[in-house]
């Protein structure tokens, strides 16, 4: 059994067709999003879905009501660093010494020959002037990213903004009068509701499904910061990354993300973003061009068996407390160190999982009640939720922005904690930022900038978190940057110079 569970396990697919899929890893992108105009998500139909038994003759009805809102969604990516389009290791120095920059085949300072790969994805209008969810692995690293409707109308596509820690993005086509999918409230989504699934599977045109929900709540699937996945049987493939999950009454209810498969096709599970969470992440995208995220400043683990016995409790319902950390909102709220987490802001926790999506879910500065379990007593604090560290820019947003006035384009750095010292090997005495991501056609990467470098100066100044770095990039007065990096057990100084960028 484990070996076969242990296979299973590693074949979780994002299911979009073409391109690389990079879901691990949350980014604070240097490249700074213009404010938009006022946001407000759109709307949940919040009556009950009928659930009395008999079902449909058929789902037509709700197919063409749905259909409509669905797209296509096309991207372009540029493949840099690639030789002759796969030829071995050698034969471009080779063929340069007989044929120059110019030789075929081979990218040039004018983008000649440079080879491009095509993926295939999903989308769904959410407002009739044209916001679209789908996957953040869908248009994650596109230079060109296009939608095409029900209707044959196709339109080149901007992306707002890109969320890594739970695969949501959200482009937009510049329309008027589009038809928007209504949006249900995915809290109230229950084991064995009917559901189908619509999207563009291997790209060869909009396919519907049908299944039932097979399971809520789903987590440790794809490896993100924040998974609440809704588990169904309906077909899902390839090419259905973004595309829709609705009732029976045609509402959404999930963006569909992933399947788990032996054979990389559907098996009969796959796996969609809960329309809340979805619909969160895209208000804050919108609006702010980044997600905000409460933080609550706790180390937790779930209540195991074992562990109720020694705790004396009767389940293994709710977080237990491992560590209080110095200064923050649970330290300042009084929650101690042992104590077990039942309730937060009014919704039962189960486990540790559901409470780090809750305190997700609240906005900085915030007070909600936290009901805990102490020494055998019950009592409820009242916590001020602050702003999750470094996630003040998680999301990286188009780069080129018009009127942008910062450095360091291209360029997205994260706060270095635990997990990220320990990808990158980092010892706790460095500080700083430590670069997560760099555009291969930006300055910085000409410059020598790469993933898993540590920025401590920038322009001489110190650099403590992520956020000030964010900072200290947005006015610059000059287009040359002075880094202080550490790489390799040592620090070192690179020059990044966009005076000449286009």
């Amino acid at each position: 059994m484990k070996n076969i569970f242990h296979t299973i396990g590693n074949r979780v697919a994002a299911i979009a067709l073409g391109g690389a899929v990079v879901l691990a890893g949350s980014a604070l992108a240097f490249t700074q999003k213009p404010k938009a105009e006022p946001f407000a998500p759109p709307p949940v139909d919040e009556s009950p879905l009928p659930r009395e038994l008999g079902g449909h003759n058929s789902f037509a009805p709700v197919v063409k009501k749905v259909s409509p809102a669905v797209v296509r969604v096309f991207t372009t990516t540029k493949l840099h660093n690639t030789a002759f389009n796969g030829a071995p290791d050698g034969m471009d120095d080779l063929f340069r010494r007989f044929f120059g920059e110019q030789s075929p085949g081979r990218g040039s300072r004018h983008d000649f020959g440079v080879p491009r790969q095509q993926g295939i994805g999903s989308g769904v209008i959410t407002t009739k002037d044209g916001y679209i969810l789908t996957n953040n692995h869908v248009v994650d690293g596109a230079d060109e990213v296009k939608v095409a409707l029900q209707d044959g109308r196709e339109f080149t596509a901007k992306v707002i903004g890109r969320d890594p820690k739970t695969d949501i993005a959200v482009i937009k086509i510049e329309a008027k009068d589009l038809p928007a999918v209504v949006m249900a409230n995915s809290d109230k989504v229950e084991v064995g509701d009917v559901v189908l699934a619509v999207g563009n599977p291997f790209g060869i045109g909009q396919t519907v499904t049908t299944g039932i929900v097979s399971a809520t709540g789903r987590g440790g699937a794809m490896g993100l910061d924040y998974e609440d996945f809704i588990q169904t049987d309906a077909a899902i493939n390839p090419g259905n990354s973004g595309g829709a999950l609705v009732d029976a009454e045609g509402r959404l209810v999930g963006i569909n993300t992933a399947i788990l498969s032996r054979s990389g096709g559907n098996q009969g599970i796959g796996f969609a973003i809960p329309v809340n969470l979805a619909r969160d992440v895209m208000g804050s995208l919108v609006t702010d061009g980044h997600v905000t995220r409460g933080y609550l400043g706790v180390k937790i683990q779930d209540m195991t068996p074992a562990l109720a016995k020694e705790f004396k409790l009767k389940d293994s319902q709710g977080a237990l407390v491992g560590d209080v950390m110095p200064k923050s909102p649970a330290e300042k709220s009084g929650i101690e160190s042992g104590d077990l987490i039942l309730e937060f802001n009014g919704k039962k926790v189960s486990d540790s999982r559901h409470l780090k999506l809750e305190v997700a879910r609240v906005q900085p500065g915030e007070s909600v009640p936290v009901k805990i379990l102490r020494d055998g007593e019950t009592k409820t604090l009242a916590v001020t939720v602050k702003e999750l560290p470094g996630t003040e820019q998680l999301a990286k947003n188009d780069k080129g922005h018009d009127g942008d006035t910062g450095t360091l384009n291209g360029v997205a750095v994260g706060e270095l904690d635990s997990n990220v010292r320990q990808q990158f090997e980092l010892p706790n005495t460095v500080k700083g930022a430590v670069v997560t991501e760099v555009d291969p056609d930006s300055a910085a990467a000409e410059a020598g900038l790469k993933p898993g470098d540590v920025i401590q100066e920038i322009n001489r100044k110190p650099v403590k978190t992520a956020h000030e770095a964010v900072q200290m990039t947005e006015k610059a007065t000059d287009k040359t940057t002075l880094l202080r990096i550490w790489r390799d057990g040592g620090s070192h100084y690179v020059v990044v110079d966009e005076s000449n960028a286009g």
